[in-house]
């Protein structure tokens, strides 16, 4: 709990400071355009990613593949857009970067490969039964 109210009140914070440094270098009128723009931009790349994926989905599941990239991707590019309309430049750093399809792969891979490495774990056991000696079993019965 305590992390994310950690959380909502930094970013904005460092937000803040990032736009008020910028705005005293390129203005208040430039900083505003500028930060509309990278959202109307990071919209309109999310929103053909999104096809892309969709496109990419179909066709695996056309080939009765199950389309796990593909939701993870389609859910990664959700998280870029809700990053891209919050205005900020951090917050539109990072959801441009989960909008390219490099940074996309390898997020998505090391998720996988994480949960790939816990269910290896999972099976590291055999199940079995125990069956008792019989000598020690006709001792009990007497």
């Amino acid at each position: 709990m305590n992390t994310i109210l950690l959380f909502l009140v930094a970013v904005p914070a460092i937000e803040i400071y990032v736009m008020i440094k910028i705005g005293q270098n390129i203005g208040a009128f430039s900083t505003i355009s500028l930060i509309l723009t990278t959202a109307f931009i990071g919209i309109y790349f999310a929103k053909i990613e999104g096809i892309n994926t969709l496109r990419s989905g179909a066709y695996n599941l056309y080939r009765n593949k199950i389309p796990i990239y593909e939701i993870l991707s389609g859910a990664s590019i959700a998280i870029a857009a809700m990053l891209l309309i919050v205005p900020g430049f951090i917050t539109d750093f990072i959801g441009f970067l989960l909008l390219l399809k490099p940074t996309r792969k390898i997020i998505i891979n090391n998720f996988l490969s994480k949960k790939n490495n816990n269910e290896k774990y999972n099976k590291d056991f055999i199940e079995g039964e125990v069956l008792e000696d019989e000598k020690k079993r006709d001792k009990d019965e007497l």
